[in-house]
């Protein structure tokens, strides 16, 4: 269907332009009059080097577009990128990222085992006195200034730390290796300052890449001897070469260095992001107050905030700061206030180095608050919520904090009687560990349940909770308290749950109780609760377009 369509169609555009590329390239580089003698020396190696270099040029200017988060931020607001299936690819740019990442590491591989071959033939062909054809190549113009030799090897010296390329080529895979190997997951969850400073490299890879190709040492024969030189003719009797020879009618060959052209690719994306990095530092520079910091049971830091100039939409997130626990890291958190509100506020998990700091800096009561750096906010699928009839939200832990802005917004506009919105149901489900992450949210959720009662919408948000690890003596206490109004767990009308959801359930019975409506379904949760839910609407959706339709969004940041 077009949900599924609009999913897979980035990624196999972009799969398809690499397949494009490669075999061009591949082909031009193998076939082409201008690169016989080259080939004569390097044999087909030469087409997979220089193909492979094109799709890492290719690969390399896409890299750095999905991290610009500004810039998707802007193309997310413009009409011109409303639609759905567009927005979505936006959502899942940390995808695309990796999957760029991939490639980059998949051609630079292609590309270094191509060289080595390359320069081992040239080196054979530098030390043979056979008299072949590559031989002659390869003493062809070494002893002049012209610059019209072909084999790059003058001498018997290895060229890895002797040359631009070589050097270049060898820092350049070395800060690759470092910024994947600290890409796994493993380490970005658990050792995030390490991900965090080796992913800088990309300075020391795209300097690298710039200079890479300057020394032009793989060559091909110049234009101007090809028109006095048909290598297809005259490489039969090299012997006749040139010279004073009457029978002869095949000057020497020339040859010249293909230009270098990584930075005619880059270029453009490195200024982008330059930009994107300058408006950040300025924005992160504008003074941000904090009128309210407060900490919840399981160890929550609510931070209530206040800027100048400061604009958001719901489900939005922000980077913070905190100098006097780093001065270089920068952290994502959801934003949990509503637009209407005259602040902005998120709720910081203890989950890691960095935010057991953060926690213990604001618990110590120093006479000073301590100082916070904001840059953002940026958007998110959640912003999408309120372009749907039926949304289902689902959160994980922590993962309701995008939630608790769409919440709080729809609480507004019940308030004030907001004819706009668009939205006539909402399910949200919450998954919890333990009961204390319930507590910082029951007031909301309290407000909620009045407000609807008030307006005579007590149908309009249907919201379960699920306990996913109790003890018994919890779980006894419910039952023996299931008849009361409240429940024992939350102090809500709405009963917890214990367990998780039966999806396919719960799918089902919105795809009932909505046969033509078109449901959007948000998470904020892991990766593996997003497989289930994918599936789920993949599964649930009609294949007629005037029945039910579901379209996932996953938080990414």
């Amino acid at each position: 269907d077009s949900a599924w369509a609009g999913h897979r169609g980035l990624p196999a555009a972009w799969l398809g332009l690499n397949v494009f590329l490669f075999v061009y390239y591949f082909l031009l580089f193998d076939r082409d009059k201008k690169f016989y003698y080259t080939r004569v020396l390097l044999g087909s190696a030469l087409a997979w080097a220089r193909a492979s270099a094109k799709c890492l040029n290719f690969n390399s200017m896409l890299i750095l577009l999905p991290v610009c988060r500004n810039l998707l931020s802007f193309l997310r607001g413009t009409c011109l990128c409303c639609r759905r299936t567009m927005r979505k690819q936006l959502d899942r740019n940390l995808t695309f990222h990796k999957l760029v990442a991939y490639a980059i590491a998949l051609f630079t591989a292609v590309h270094i085992i191509a060289h080595l071959c390359n320069f081992e033939w040239y080196n054979d062909s530098q030390q043979a006195a056979d008299g072949s054809l590559s031989s002659i190549l390869s003493n062809l113009h070494q002893d002049e200034e012209s610059n019209k030799w072909l084999n790059p090897i003058h001498t018997n010296t290895y060229v890895t730390f002797t040359t631009i390329p070589g050097l270049t080529g060898v820092i350049i895979t070395l800060a690759l290796i470092l910024m994947v190997t600290s890409s796994m997951e493993f380490i970005r969850r658990s050792y995030f300052e390490v991900f965090w400073y080796t992913h800088h490299l990309f300075i020391i890879y795209f300097a690298g890449l710039v200079i890479h190709g300057i020394a032009g040492l793989v060559r091909g024969q110049t234009a101007e001897s090809l028109n006095k030189h048909n290598p297809e003719h005259c490489a039969q009797d090299p012997r006749y070469w040139g010279g004073n020879n009457t029978d002869s009618h095949c000057e020497e060959p020339e040859f010249g260095s293909i230009p270098a052209e990584s930075w005619q690719w880059v270029l453009t994306p490195i200024l982008l992001y330059v930009f994107e990095r300058v408006l950040r530092f300025w924005r992160s520079r504008q003074r941000v107050v904090v009128t309210k910091a407060v900490v919840h049971p399981s160890k929550v830091l609510e931070l209530q905030m206040h800027k100048k100039g400061f604009s958001m939409e719901v489900g939005q997130y922000i980077f913070i700061n905190c100098p006097s626990v780093s001065h270089l890291e920068w952290h994502p958190f959801t934003l949990t206030s509503a637009p209407e509100e005259d602040f902005f506020s998120v709720h910081i998990r203890a989950a890691g180095d960095w935010t057991e700091n953060l926690i213990d800096t604001f618990q110590q009561q120093k006479p000073k608050t301590p100082r916070i750096e904001v840059d953002g906010p940026f958007g998110t699928a959640s912003e999408d919520v309120f372009q749907y009839e039926v949304a289902m939200l689902v959160g994980a832990g922590i993962g309701v904090t995008p939630f608790a802005s769409v919440l709080k917004s729809i609480w507004y506009k019940f308030q004030h009687a907001d004819q706009r919105l668009k939205t006539k149901k909402i399910y949200f489900y919450w998954l919890c560990r333990d009961t204390g992450a319930f507590t910082w949210f029951n007031d909301l959720l309290a407000s909620l349940e009045q407000e609807m009662e008030e307006s005579g919408k007590t149908g309009f948000l249907n919201y379960r909770l699920f306990l996913t690890v109790w003890d018994n003596s919890v779980a006894g206490q419910a039952a023996f308290n299931f008849d009361n109004d409240t429940d024992v767990v939350t102090g809500l009308k709405q009963k917890t749950a214990f367990g998780r959801p039966m999806w396919s359930n719960e799918f089902s019975a919105v795809a009932t109780a909505h046969p033509r409506s078109v449901v959007g379904v948000f998470l904020c949760g892991p990766q593996a609760l997003a497989k289930s839910l994918q599936k789920c609407c993949h599964q649930y959706s009609s294949l007629d377009p005037r029945k039910v339709k579901f379209y996932f969004n996953k938080e990414n940041f």
